[in-house]
């Protein structure tokens, strides 16, 4: 097998690459606006420079390298990021080498790969490094020539002075330029003078994936290392009250077998002589806390709606007297089951303990975390951990937690050995960190005239903290509304999963609207775009949204459909705001032999500014892939503290097959980026759930749509 490469084996080529052609090394935090920069002229100055915790070289040769800070878990983040340099630097595409680094959070700022904020968050910086180093080559280029730099332009890695019918590579100003002072102000480009950002560009990874590198961390390997697995509890709330482990440890291949906090640890030479020896354990377990079914969760949603112990998260006029006061008052229930994340790739982290420190390897979107649990464990100061990331096969939110971290580094401290933990497909699925199971009461009030006068939401949850977003939409435009929530502790341990609460309040929020707007005799899209309206015109209480964003994408959605222009097919319509972008999707539903199948959806998105077109429309149609996958099939359940589903073959996943036609369009309205790894998911389900509805006459109301007697076909 391949080693993959350490972090000492890429800073080994930066500084080989940078003494072997002098270069200039643009340092860049992107914890900061400002920027620093040195020339590389000897091997002590390119030891300095490559401490720089995020920075932009430029070599002798006119090779370019940029490190990505950011975990990247498929969102593109390790092409997008070195786009925007490359973009303001003027570079050749063909000529950035990029590198993945290493955690180092005394220099940036939110390194970590959660909630579609890394974009957002360095859009800025990130433009100011390659302008930065821009204006400094032109300077260089500027006294070489002795001309004015107001008569340089740049293009392609290349100083270009036109009236001098000349031009000079950057590579071979990169030293004099490094001499330079740093300019205090830089002017970035005018956005319709991009030439990278806004178009589609290829993943900077997909030849290595397509031809199997070791990128991943289930490829890491280290010479010497060995292979643990965890057998964990069978069912939440219990602990392990014996282990015979005499058979699991005469095994061919294995090294030790312990106990530690309520798991057992194996260790051997290979993952498969393991798995035997795992087998082979014989633990009894007894029950610590009281185990919890799926139908005890059914009757928890019942008493927990019921409740008059909630959290009230937002009330604006007098609710009560508006609902007596209603022509008509519709309520309804939603609920979703409890979901695994399911990555490709199950859980796996390399973690060697030494006395002297601790070196961490793997996919992680928390890196921080990681290095702050090894501490925990060890005893060992934060600044002696390293933590490399790895290319991660999925994550959605799982990859958030660091479980999986803490149990590779304790058992590498138990063996005083370097170790790569790996859990099985069941251990992934079983292992806890799900998905929320939560349930949604909605009312609406409507007056004679079909406006809705109130509102009322209250969100009961497992484990989900505030399962509502009280300042979206609707909030704003209903003069009298109340949104509470209410709470379960259960032993079933959750986690953010992609788009976090919103994944399912998306669907139940917009599935209501869709009723009411119906019991108003109104059409899906004119009701919400009149609510709009309304908050626009005479806003209650805050407004968490951009009302003008939300309208354009719904109404452009409509027209890219041909919202109820079409004959033979049946559509529905949900809009959702999560992580500062705009969604609208229309679905459409055909009847096959009587049963409701999706045969396209359209979605428009706002997210500002498309750093890479191609790369955007992945994280839409992935995005609504998974929200329809999920929502017609995701559920698990549990029967006495123990997961049902253990694996694929119970867990029913979408096929290649079941994937619509997707259709998507995004909106230029020239802002500075915003989310785009989760807003296209929130609306799906709804928007799905709606055309059904149209098709079949049948509203459905729980999650997975296959379960519910719409899927049956029309009345």
């Amino acid at each position: 097998m391949e080693n993959q490469k350490t972090d000492s084996g890429r800073r080994n080529f930066l500084k080989q690459s940078l003494i072997a052609g002098g270069g200039l090394l643009i340092g860049f935090n992107l914890g900061g606006t400002k920027l620093a920069a040195q020339g590389i002229i000897s091997n002590a100055a390119a030891e300095a420079a490559v401490e720089f915790n995020s920075f932009l070289s430029i070599a002798g040769n006119g090779l370019v390298t940029i490190y990505s800070p950011n975990p990247e878990i498929g969102q593109n983040i390790k092409t997008s990021f070195p786009m925007i340099v490359a973009d303001e630097l003027d570079v050749d595409w063909t000529k950035v080498n990029i590198l993945q680094a290493p955690l180092d959070n005394s220099k940036f700022q939110r390194q970590v790969t959660g909630g579609s904020g890394a974009i957002p968050h360095s859009w800025k910086r990130l433009r100011e490094a390659g302008a930065t180093a821009r204006q400094m080559l032109m300077e260089a280029a500027a006294q070489r020539w002795k001309v004015p730099v107001s008569e340089l332009s740049t293009a392609d890695s290349m100083v270009i002075h036109k009236a001098g019918n000349r031009s000079i590579g950057y590579g071979e100003l990169a030293e004099a330029a490094a001499k330079l002072p740093q300019p205090a102000n830089v002017k970035l480009k005018d956005p319709k003078d991009f030439k990278l950002i806004g178009k589609a560009v290829k993943n900077v990874d997909n030849k290595d994936i397509i031809t199997g590198k070791p990128l991943y961390g289930i490829d890491f390997y280290r010479e010497g290392m060995l292979i643990a697995m965890v057998q964990h509890p069978p069912a939440f709330g219990m602990k392990i009250k014996s282990v015979d482990s005499t058979a699991a440890k005469s095994m061919p291949g294995i090294t030790d077998v312990f106990v530690f906090k309520n798991n057992v640890a194996i260790a051997g030479k290979s993952t498969w002589q393991i798995m035997k020896a795992r087998k082979a354990l014989k633990v009894t377990y007894e029950q610590e806390q009281e185990p919890e079914s799926s139908s005890d969760h059914d009757r928890l949603f019942r008493e927990l709606l019921d409740s008059k112990d909630a959290t009230v998260r937002r009330k604006d006029g007098d609710v009560e007297t508006a609902f007596k006061r209603a022509a008509r008052v519709i309520t309804k229930e939603y609920q979703c089951p409890f979901l695994p994340h399911s990555p490709l790739e199950p859980m796996n982290f390399f973690a060697h303990v030494r006395p002297d420190g601790v070196e961490l390897v793997g996919p992680t979107q928390t890196p921080d975390r990681a290095r702050s649990v090894a501490a925990e464990i060890t005893g060992i100061a934060p600044e002696k951990i390293t933590v490399e990331m790895t290319r991660m096969g999925g994550a959605f939110g799982r990859r958030l937690m660091a479980d999986f971290v803490e149990e590779a580094v304790e058992i590498s401290k138990q063996l005083k050995a370097p170790v790569k933990l790996i859990w099985s497909r069941e251990d992934d699925m079983t292992g806890g960190y799900y998905r929320p199971a939560v349930r949604y009461r909605f009312e609406a009030a409507l007056d004679a005239s079909g406006n809705m006068t109130a509102y009322k939401l209250r969100g009961a949850g497992m484990n989900a903290g505030n399962p509502t977003r009280e300042h979206n939409f609707p909030s704003g435009s209903v003069e009298n509304l109340l949104i509470d929530s209410v709470e379960h502790k259960s032993p079933v341990s959750t986690a953010p999963w992609r788009a976090p609460i919103t994944n399912f309040l998306a669907f139940a929020e917009q599935a209501f609207i869709d009723e009411v707007a119906q019991a108003a005799g109104k059409d899906p899209v004119q009701f919400r775009l009149e609510l709009m309206d309304k908050a626009k015109k005479s806003p209650v209480g805050k407004i968490g949204y951009d009302i003008d964003r939300m309208k354009k994408v719904s109404e452009m959605v409509a027209e890219k459909s041909g919202w109820g222009k079409k004959k033979g097919v049946y559509q529905g319509f949900s809009v959702y705001y999560s992580h500062l972008s705009y969604v609208a999707q229309v679905a459409e539903v055909v009847l096959d032999a009587g049963k409701p199948v999706v045969k396209k959806i359209y979605a428009v998105a706002d997210c500002g500014q498309v750093v890479n077109l191609s790369g955007a429309r992945q994280q839409v149609i992935g995005g609504i892939v998974d929200g329809l996958g999920h929502a017609m099939y995701g559920n698990l359940t549990f029967k006495e503290g123990a997961p049902e589903q253990k694996n694929f073959h119970q867990y029913r996943l979408i096929r290649l097959r079941e994937i619509p036609e997707i259709e998507v369009h995004f909106v230029d309205n020239g802002m500075d980026p915003t989310g785009l790894g989760e807003p296209a998911l929130p609306p799906t389900g709804a928007a799905v759930a709606n055309a059904i509805f149209k098709a079949t006459g049948k509203r459905i109301y729980n999650q997975p749509l296959t379960e519910q007697d719409a899927m049956k076909g029309a009345s």
